[in-house]
């Protein structure tokens, strides 16, 4: 199965917080309400460096694809 990067989760739990489940490495998903991130990674010492690059590029894309969806709604 071929997955999307980005993946959009709702839950009526948590009825104010808005996921984006980003599905390549590194994997998270994050809360867009508080910034809130979960890991699905363990990442070691020596990945560090790496993860603070991959992370901010991701977590800016996870945002900008929230907005380019919900720009698609509003249309």
């Amino acid at each position: 199965m071929t997955l999307p990067k980005f993946i959009l989760g709702d839950n009526t739990e948590f009825p104010n917080a808005i996921y984006v489940v980003h599905t390549e490495f590194p994997r998270f998903i994050i809360n867009l309400e508080n910034d809130e991130v979960e890991w699905f990674e363990d990442f070691d010492a020596e990945d560090q460096e790496e993860l603070e690059t991959e992370t901010e590029n991701a977590i800016k894309e996870a945002t900008a694809f929230y907005d380019n969806e919900v720009a698609k709604y509003d249309e």
